[in-house]
């Protein structure tokens, strides 16, 4: 067996990627998106229906037996890759994802059959922008209740149940009716963040909450990085595309060669974070060196979306400046994911630690 990882894309990864680029076509356009987020129900849950039940693709991390799909992080990177180009308002890396990487490492087999089959969202009562191994808030675990309020909390305004880590060690899952979830303004809109309190609310005990929510921060921060890379990648061609069509002085814009210049180096970033992100999505999927893939990963991932959709902003001119051009959902998106699941900067601290390296 090779030790060396796989960055190359399967003909059934480039399958799958080809089902979701359609499905996203039919159900979440970018007028669609943004009028989305102008109401007071911001995520798409036809979009989320139809990628559940339709595809099947909440269940891709869960096993056969648990009536999910038995795939591994590297279907779920090419699904994100293909959320990130369309800043789809669903909550796939949430539930899909880190929620279900939480209860795979409790071992909750009738919780993950509901999020595998779409019938139920969970949401890891985790702050966003927590990275893995750092400190996170608890609620407090008294007479068999929980109380207490826990801020940043990604996609509880939709959730069925929410995983609460509390005080005693132990991560419980709540009825989200039983919570109250209150909207916080949030940068990025596609993907709102809420506070969640609890006042005496029984919860079902599912397992230990420190390695439960390490191993599903680690998977959020590690899969955000395709998402980061599709973002990118959405950027960079669209603004390739919009120079080859936009003229000055009769001739197009992108033949200029300082604009030439920026593209290629923007290229250069997006190719060289499509191989992070595909190292960190491999590395979770076999086990191998997954702690320093990832921080590898999300150290380089979060500059690159954001200045990719800074140059895409930049280079449509006044066109780029407006609500109804989608560029600011990139932008907003790429900001709020620079701090998801851990800063570049705590990232390369992690890293430094795992490799040895000590600071001057």
């Amino acid at each position: 067996m090779s030790t060396q990882p796989d960055l190359l894309y399967s003909e059934e990864e480039e399958a799958l990627r080809a089902a979701v680029r359609d499905l996203l076509a039919d159900h979440c356009d970018a007028p669609g998106v943004i009028a989305r987020i102008e109401s007071d129900a911001p995520h798409n849950r036809a979009l989320w229906k139809a990628l559940t039940d339709g595809m099947g693709l909440a269940g891709l991390l869960v096993p056969e037996e648990l009536a999910g799909q038995g795939a591994t992080h590297r279907e779920a990177a090419v699904v994100l890759e293909e959320l990130g180009r369309a800043v789809a308002p669903v909550p796939y890396l949430t539930s899909a994802v880190v929620a279900t990487e939480a209860l795979l490492a409790c071992g909750t087999g009738d919780l993950l059959t509901e999020l595998a089959s779409g019938t139920s969202v969970g949401a890891l009562a985790v702050a966003l922008n927590v990275a893995p191994g750092a400190a996170y808030n608890v609620v407090t675990h008294e007479n068999g209740l929980l109380h207490g309020e826990l801020t940043g909390i990604a996609d509880a305004a939709v959730a069925d149940v929410l995983l609460m880590p509390a005080d005693d060690g132990g991560l419980y899952a709540v009825d989200a009716t039983a919570a109250t979830v209150t909207p916080q303004v949030s940068l990025d809109l596609t993907r709102p963040l809420a506070t969640v309190t609890l006042d005496g609310v029984p919860g079902r005990l599912l397992g230990d909450a420190e390695p439960a929510v390490r191993r599903a921060l680690r998977a959020g921060a590690g899969l955000l990085a395709s998402e980061q890379l599709g973002l990118a990648d959405w950027t960079l061609t669209e603004t390739v595309r919009y120079l080859k069509d936009r003229k000055q002085f009769n001739r197009p814009v992108g033949g200029f060669q300082a604009l030439k210049h920026r593209l290629a180096q923007l290229w250069l970033e997006v190719a060289s974070l499509r191989a992070a992100a595909r190292n960190a999505a491999d590395a979770l999927s076999t086990g191998r060196d997954a702690d320093v893939a990832v921080t590898v990963a999300q150290a380089y991932a979060a500059p690159v979306a954001v200045h990719a959709a800074e140059e895409a902003v930049q280079l449509h001119g006044g066109i780029g400046m407006t609500w109804e051009h989608p560029v600011h959902l990139y932008l907003k998106r790429a900001k709020a994911d620079s701090i998801a699941y851990g800063t570049a900067g705590a990232h390369r601290e992690a890293l430094a630690g795992l490799v040895d390296l000590q600071a001057p």
